[in-house]
């Protein structure tokens, strides 16, 4: 991740002096790739097959900020950073308590921040009434991903209370597109951004999965702040 930042860096000081520049804030909402994508290691996917739940569960809020700096009239370039949590119950679908009968619960919870350098393409421009982009770049993921509560031990009879967890960077491809409609100083939009990479689960913890896909969809409300 150290590297990532440095060299993104590097890239991106000698244009700051003399280039517009703006910071672009963006509220909106995270959907995890969907099950028939992940790979067939993924936890999720595993968990699934003794435990109710969809994965369509996790989509939940994304926040972000993004410091963008004008390369000529087409170019932008932009570091950000963002935020996503989520948690969704899953009840065991072939075990219950014995004697209540209750349904026998865990949670599962994915958080994701990712840290970016993009770069966008502005087919009309910075100034135009209306300012569609398009844009890539590559983004270092931190994530943690946790299951908590009870569960059926491997014997099948034994009921067990535990957390189990894990967490760590990844680095993959992001890809976006979007729009703003300049109004004096601030631009109103919209954006949609895909973005995918993989992490590996401790293998002590005793996941389903040895996979947690940190990839799928953002789509965010976005307000542009030039100075």
């Amino acid at each position: 991740m150290r590297r990532f930042l440095a060299v993104t860096l590097l890239v991106l000081m000698p244009a700051v002096a003399s280039a517009q520049q703006s910071l672009n804030l963006s509220i909106g909402g995270f959907s995890p790739r969907p099950e028939d994508a992940r790979d067939q290691n993924d936890v999720l996917v595993k968990d699934r097959s003794f435990l109710a739940f969809n994965i369509g569960d996790l989509s939940g809020a994304a926040v972000g900020g993004e410091y963008l700096i004008g390369l000529g009239r087409n170019f932008d370039a932009g570091l950000g950073i963002g935020f996503y949590q989520r948690s969704t119950e899953a009840v065991d679908r072939f075990n219950e308590f014995a004697g209540t009968g209750d349904p026998i619960v865990a949670d599962l919870k994915l958080r994701v921040v990712p840290l970016t350098a993009t770069f966008r393409f502005l087919p009309l421009g910075h100034s135009d009434g209306i300012v569609p982009y398009i844009g890539a770049g590559v983004g270092a993921f931190g994530w943690r991903y946790s299951e908590s509560g009870d569960f059926v031990a491997s014997d099948n009879r034994t009921i067990i209370h535990g957390n189990f967890a894990g967490s760590g960077w990844k680095t993959g491809p992001v890809i976006l597109g979007g729009l703003r409609v300049p109004i004096g100083a601030v631009g109103v939009g919209g954006e949609i951004r895909w973005q995918s990479a993989v992490g590996n689960l401790p293998a002590d913890q005793d996941f389903a999965g040895t996979k947690i896909d940190l990839g799928g969809l953002t789509y965010a409300f976005t307000l542009n702040f030039r100075f």
